[in-house]
């Protein structure tokens, strides 16, 4: 399947995860890519394909999760840079800054990731979702120090435009054991 669209439903419910996944995939020709129960109780469902068919399975998601819908979004071209950071394939042998955001959704984060990524030449490293993080993501990122401080600002308003924000740091010239397996 071709598309370069990615949607997230997020749910407060595991139940009505599924239920918004299999709403997901008969509403649209899209490609599951992730559904899975996450810290605190919650379920994410993350679709590819063309940018309508996405949005068709993200809305008909929406519609059937009522209540327990905690965030979604459809990103039309998301930046390549993202998928592998969000498998934590991404190795980087010297920082000469590391940017963190932190968030209280899943959607958000990888909205905001897709923002910073966007914003300036940086390396995504990884990003967490949720998993032992109490519900919370974040995603690290590197490159120059004023390339990391413009993504990591637009990031984080891409995250607090929806008022899930937790923190933002730049680190210039970060120690290198913070390149190990700390993350």
């Amino acid at each position: 399947m071709a598309g370069n669209s990615i949607g997230l439903i997020e749910l407060g419910s595991i139940a009505a995860g599924f239920e918004a996944a299999d709403a997901m995939l008969k509403a649209a020709d899209v490609e599951l890519l992730l559904a899975r129960s996450i810290c605190s109780g919650k379920y994410m469902v993350m679709v590819r394909g063309d940018v309508a068919a996405v949005q068709a399975g993200v809305e008909a998601a929406g519609q059937v999760a009522g209540e327990a819908l905690i965030d979604s979004f459809v990103i039309p071209n998301l930046h390549e840079s993202v998928f592998p950071a969000l498998g934590g394939s991404v190795k980087v042998e010297k920082m000469e800054a590391l940017g963190i955001l932190e968030s209280f959704s899943v959607a958000s984060l990888i909205e905001g990731a897709d923002a910073a990524a966007k914003a300036a030449s940086i390396t995504l490293m990884e990003i967490r979702l949720a998993m032992a993080l109490g519900g919370k993501a974040f995603v690290t990122m590197t490159g120059s120090v004023s390339a990391v401080a413009s993504a990591v600002e637009a990031g984080a308003r891409a995250i607090a435009a929806k008022g899930l924000l937790v923190n933002k740091v730049v680190i210039p010239n970060p120690r290198s054991e913070l390149t190990g397996e700390t993350f």
